[in-house]
């Protein structure tokens, strides 16, 4: 119905879904021309083949916090945490469409830390609590952390933020980092989906 409604610019789907509910095939009943969390199998396809697209919120806002913190991508070392559809592969899609060499890190890499401490800019993106320490990061990176995890003691991101703060040239705080750029990059997106239907 959202589909077909002349009033409806742009349609997301809040994740992640309930236990039982398929976030995939769900997300692909969105039209993609309404996308604008960037999640259907087309806009995602755009994404990985470098041509125009609603792009993920949240890889969106991971790069213009890289652009605003002056990372020089063209050439540099780029480490994504994280293969997820939502954020891990699509940033490292963006990151090699700026001409980084970017190693997309997992659960089966083996170890971690030392993949980590050769990035010039590195991507926490996976879910896991303080999984990066400072001793993970290489001097002067600039560190993006994208996790968020609700924990005893509050939200918590996959970055150690008090120990790799004295390591990195810049990192991202959680909350308070990504997360703001992501609901900016998602207004963004449905602005793009107006003007977009608008001109059809």
């Amino acid at each position: 119905d959202l589909n077909k409604r002349d009033d409806v610019d742009g349609i997301l789907l809040q994740l992640p879904l309930p236990a039982g509910l398929d976030d995939d095939a769900l997300s692909g009943l969105i039209a993609p021309e309404k996308d604008v969390d960037g999640l259907t199998t087309l806009n995602a396809g755009r994404v990985v083949q470098g041509r125009d697209a609603l792009v993920p919120c949240t890889p969106s806002g991971v790069m213009i916090l890289l652009e605003h913190a002056g990372a020089e991508l063209s050439g540099a070392e780029a480490v994504v945490v994280g293969r997820s559809n939502l954020v891990g592969r699509p940033v490292a899609s963006l990151l090699l469409a700026k001409n980084a060499t970017v190693t997309t890190c997992h659960s089966r890499t083996r170890d971690l830390g030392e993949v980590t401490r050769r990035a010039d800019v590195l991507i926490a993106c996976v879910g896991s609590p303080k999984l990066v320490d400072g001793s993970m990061v290489k001097p002067g990176a600039i560190v993006i952390d994208v996790g968020t995890t609700r924990t005893e003691d509050g939200l918590s991101g996959d970055v150690d933020f008090d120990s790799v703060l004295g390591t990195a040239g810049a990192v991202t705080p959680v909350p308070g980092g990504v997360g703001p750029m992501t609901i900016a990059c998602l207004l963004e997106n449905t602005i793009k989906a107006a003007e977009a239907r608008a001109s059809a």
